[in-house]
């Protein structure tokens, strides 16, 4: 028990000194660590939302717009169904056709053709899982033939949930991907409820900046200019059937522009987006590329329609309406409309990152300020500070030299988790500070529950070898069980917990992990090393 191979002395002692080689950056602030030496890691702890500074933002998913979407969707599936020449028997004459109470409604005209619209308009219909595990499925939609010929499809619960949920969970990853962008360091973005999201962005000292990052849903659409008539006289008159009226914001007013509700080339098909200067005017622009399928219709659409205005649609606003002079055919394009540098990498960081599914509504904002936060990392060091003189005074002066080794392994202990914490990049908060103070009181639980039964085998009359070898024994087993459920707590907080509670929750699993370690395997091979240069005939425990 008390014999140690080289090769595991050599282990050991590795990896306390890279414990403490992983530490150091933390001592030393990022203009400073430029100047270490390569050797050194560069990777610190990073401080959380409530130690550092930063923004908070509380989002609600409008899941009402996504079911709302769906039934605009569903409504022109059913026109372009009905009214398909491939359709057995031929299109489909139908009246009424629209949206009323969450259900789309549509009269077939004549009754013969009733059995074969309801059979055409079920084919809309698609399985869904019920089930985490795909176990079971129905259908997406009700679809019903009721008096007169009157066809209703109705979204099941079943489907608005999934589509709740899955827009809530690619809203989260879309979140992620716009605020990445901003080179901001390990944000946290998670969800509440079912349709809430928090995010604390540490470090950022621009709010309002994130707010129009995250409050822009970047639906971005390529449509025709309806040139039948202007827009001034749309407004005065009626909307041509297929087209709507939308503002031009760059103007003061707003400019009304008369464009076709059919989207040519979808924003889903950009593959990049960057911002740049336009080579005449330098001026701020965004250049972006299309995916195989978008530079296809793209270039089928410009080339159809030279000479014509092409309006780029941003959240149901014209950001540009150029003329197309000719063809393009590279899939290649850019936006221009009196952008500023940070507008246009801003502009460009939400068309990489994509279109959220739903807007986000701000349910709540805050704004911590630096100040505080040092004042709290000032609170939690000091806190630290005394706990961990209050345990190394007290397990020294109970069981001298013993307690001495359990000193030394508790110093290797808070170096290994600052280590793994910089390693793994976690973030640490304040309840995290809390997670390594009570490690440090727990640490020396293994020690003390070792060295009393050395003691209490040392009553026994057993030799020092022997009162060792079975302490260390006897309360693995034990010290094991405690932490094991221990660790389990921490997991599950970890899992089911969010924001602070997961902080603390990993320092504190961390810090169970490097206990168990440097209380078993450090403190033995530092009592091993003694005994076997003193072999002491008695031990005075």
């Amino acid at each position: 028990m008390l014999r140690f191979e080289p090769w595991k002395i050599t282990l050991i002692v590795l990896l306390s000194l890279a414990g403490l080689i992983y530490t150091i950056p933390n001592f030393f602030s990022e203009e400073q660590l430029t100047d270490l030496p390569d050797w050194v890691p560069q990777r610190q702890i990073v401080l959380g939302l409530d130690l550092q500074g930063g923004s908070y933002l509380l989002l609600e998913v409008d899941t009402n717009a996504v079911q709302t979407e769906r039934l605009e969707n569903l409504r022109a599936d059913v026109r372009a169904t009905l009214r398909n020449r491939d359709l057995e028997g031929g299109p489909i004459g139908y009246t009424g056709l629209g949206i009323s109470q969450g259900e789309v409604v549509v009269r077939i005209r004549k009754p013969e053709d009733e059995t074969r619209g309801l059979e055409a308009l079920r084919g809309l219909s698609t399985q869904i899982s019920t089930n985490l595990f795909g176990g079971g499925a129905e259908q997406d939609l009700d679809v019903t033939l009721g008096e007169g010929g009157k066809i209703t499809l109705a979204p099941t619960e079943a489907s608005r949930t999934t589509r709740a949920r899955s827009a809530v969970s690619q809203s989260i990853e879309i979140v992620r991907r716009r605020i990445d962008e901003l080179g901001t360091t390990e944000p946290s973005i998670q969800r509440q409820g079912d349709k809430r999201i928090v995010v604390e962005v540490p470090g950022l000292d621009d709010p309002e900046r994130l707010k129009a990052l995250l409050g822009k849903t970047a639906k971005l659409s390529f449509r025709l200019v309806d040139q039948t008539m202007t827009a001034q006289q749309a407004l005065a008159t009626r909307v041509p059937q297929g087209a709507e009226i939308l503002y031009m914001t760059e103007f003061e007013p707003p400019q009304p522009v008369l464009v076709r509700k059919r989207v040519m080339v979808s924003g889903e098909s950009l593959t990049d987006a960057q911002p740049g200067f336009d080579q005449q005017t330098n001026e701020p622009i965004i250049t972006f590329q299309f995916d195989t399928s978008g530079a296809r219709k793209f270039g089928e659409v410009t080339a159809a329609n030279v000479g014509r205005p092409f309006a780029i649609v941003l959240d149901n606003e014209v950001i540009s309406a150029p003329n197309i002079r000719e063809p393009i055919l590279g899939g290649r394009g850019q936006i221009s409309g009196g952008y500023t540098v940070q507008t246009a990498n801003d502009l460009a960081v939400l068309l990489r990152a994509g279109a959220l599914p739903a807007p986000l509504n701000i349910l709540e904002e805050r704004t911590v300020g630096p100040g505080l936060g040092a004042d709290s990392v000032e609170a939690g060091r000091i806190a630290a500070i005394i706990g961990f003189a209050a345990v190394i005074i007290y397990i020294a002066l109970s069981y001298g030299l013993f307690g001495v080794f359990a000193n030394v392994a508790l110093i290797v202990n808070v170096f290994l988790i600052a280590a793994t914490l910089s390693i793994l990049g976690a973030t640490l908060t304040l309840p995290g500070i809390a997670g390594i103070v009570l490690t440090i009181g727990m640490a020396v639980d293994a020690n003390v529950l070792i060295f009393e039964r050395i003691r209490e085998e040392i009553r026994n009359g057993k030799t020092p070898i022997n009162a060792i070898q079975i302490g260390y024994d006897k309360a693995l087993t034990t010290i094991l069980d405690a932490n094991i459920t221990t660790f389990i707590a921490a997991a599950i907080l970890f899992q089911l917990g969010s924001g602070p509670v997961r902080g603390f929750s990993v320092t504190l699993g961390v810090g169970i992990i490097t206990s168990v370690f440097t209380a078993f395997v450090v403190t033995r091979l530092m009592v091993a090393l003694w005994f076997r240069a003193r072999r002491p005939k008695e031990l005075i425990l």
